[in-house]
């Protein structure tokens, strides 16, 4: 088996590399305290949406796909909490992030369609108090987008640094000359 001595002597050299790589990255505290935050006001919506009663909206003409929504808001509520917690415990995990952010995404998009329910078959006031509380974590939700897209470049720099030592490696491998045979104990003369 072949190994590319030099290229365990270089991984010494490039490691750090990667490392400075992640300056582009906020520090992880402060990942973690923005973190906190959009979990912070997540649960800010938990006792605004208890509030919401969409089973009553049936009876003033709401289309009962209501409910259903109600109820995914809730979920991805939850499951945005989860991830973000997933992600503040292990901020450099690409796929955890992404779950995140699309996670957020979904639970937004949810919002704003069932806040025109709420203002409509149930109370203007709980739709706006819903919509503020959304305002108040637009800062936390583009910081969350922002860092996804900056992680993302950061594991893409890594990959292409990982596979240029790669095709170094290969390259390296390639032109040795192959092993020489040792001759066979049975042809040599005794």
């Amino acid at each position: 088996m072949r190994v590319c001595v030099p290229g365990l002597a270089l991984a010494a050299l490039w490691v750090p590399l990667l490392r400075a790589q992640d300056a582009g990255l906020p520090p992880e505290w402060e990942v973690r305290k923005n973190l906190a935050s959009l979990v912070e006001q997540t649960n800010r919506l938990g006792p605004l949406l208890s509030a919401v009663k969409p089973e009553t909206w049936v009876e003033k003409g709401a289309p009962e796909a209501y409910q259903a929504q109600w109820k995914s808001v809730l979920s991805q509520s939850d499951y945005l909490v989860g991830s973000a917690g997933e992600l503040a415990a292990d901020s450099e995990r690409l796929t955890v992030a992404l779950e995140t952010l699309f996670r957020m995404q979904s639970l937004d998009s949810l919002l704003v369609s069932l806040q025109e329910g709420i203002a409509k078959y149930q109370n203007p006031a709980l739709a706006e108090l819903i919509r503020g509380a959304m305002s108040d974590g637009a800062a936390g939700r583009e910081w969350l987008r922002q860092y996804v897209v900056q992680l993302a470049s950061v594991k893409e720099g890594q990959f292409k640094v990982m596979d240029a030592e790669a095709q170094r490696c290969r390259t390296m491998l390639l032109r040795q000359p192959p092993p020489q045979k040792s001759p066979d104990k049975k042809a040599l003369p005794k």
